[in-house]
């Protein structure tokens, strides 16, 4: 696999300089997170039929999600960075060049634990303006999140970040010198290394499946929130695993373990007795039997 690619998908020329432009490059990473974006919102449509929900709310919700989702990947991404040092020099100018390099995604990167919850709290903000309930709108976008991370991945691989440790392995990918960690610049030209990216564009993937399966087989079982917490279950496990494929991660405290690992285990930890409890603690009692109703969320 010898294929090196160009992280611009092609430019458009602008008709006067803007900051000193002349052109503007259109960048695959967006390209392919937009895409994603938009079949998760096509898979989100078609739950909400089968939930018989307006899949008008899919569509409009579909902004705040992004807005916020792609605000709290960022955050997530410059807090990990800062907690490295600050590599990339977010804070090292004005306060006006600080808080441009803060919220520009073009100039680092995006975290996906910041996206859920800022995704998450954009629907909340949605459901509220609207007047609608929060959690059936969550449970209904939830597979396709799932979706749209495994397709979104695929823009690390256009930008030759989110590789793993060298290897021999036939499904190796190079890696442009100028795009390589420290630690493997002195390795040969020849040199390929774990697409960690694919690793878990793959895992999204099953999640994907497993959470329409699930969706459907215990459709009469399941209760409002319970997608959000099965991905909170099913993501950490994927993130916990791909996660020894990342010799950039940010290390937590010098303890040579990767923080996602910590945040994976402590969301599956959190999500599992949350769910488990939800489905045999006192409120999973049928109604009737003495046991108070538990309220619906809202």
């Amino acid at each position: 696999m010898n294929f090196n690619p160009d992280p611009v998908a092609f430019t458009i020329p602008l008709p006067f300089a803007v900051l000193g432009q002349t052109s503007l490059p259109i960048y695959w990473y967006g390209i392919i997170i937009v895409a994603g974006a938009i079949a998760g919102a096509f898979l989100a449509a078609h739950e909400a039929k089968r939930k018989g929900i307006d899949p008008d709310h899919v569509w409009n919700g579909l902004l705040f999600a992004l807005l916020f989702g792609v605000l709290g990947a960022r955050l997530y991404h410059v807090l990990s960075d800062v907690a490295l040092g600050d590599p990339n020099g977010y804070f090292a100018g004005d306060f006006t060049t600080n808080l441009i390099n803060v919220l520009n995604p073009r100039a680092g990167g995006l975290g996906i634990f910041g996206a859920v919850v800022g995704g998450v709290f954009g629907i909340w903000l949605y459901t509220r303006f609207v007047k609608v309930r929060f959690w059936p709108l969550v449970d209904i976008a939830i597979p396709g999140l799932a979706l749209g991370q495994a397709i979104g991945r695929w823009g690390n691989f256009f930008n030759q970040e989110l590789y793993g440790y060298p290897t021999d392995l036939p499904w190796g990918i190079p890696i442009a010198l100028n795009h390589r960690l420290p630690q493997f610049a002195q390795l040969p030209d020849t040199a390929r290394f774990h697409p960690t990216f694919l690793y878990e564009s793959i895992g999204m993937l099953i999640v994907t499946g497993l959470l329409l399966y699930i969706g459907r087989r215990w459709d009469k079982t399941l209760k409002s929130g319970d997608m959000l917490l099965l991905y909170g279950i099913f993501y950490p496990l994927v993130r916990f695993f791909t996660e020894m494929q990342r010799p950039d991660a940010w290390i937590l405290a010098n303890t040579g373990i990767p923080t996602a690992q910590v945040i994976s285990v402590v969301t599956f930890v959190i999500c599992g007795i949350w769910f488990l409890y939800r489905h045999t603690g006192p409120q999973s009692a049928p109604r009737g039997t003495g046991t108070r109703r538990a309220v619906t969320p809202r």
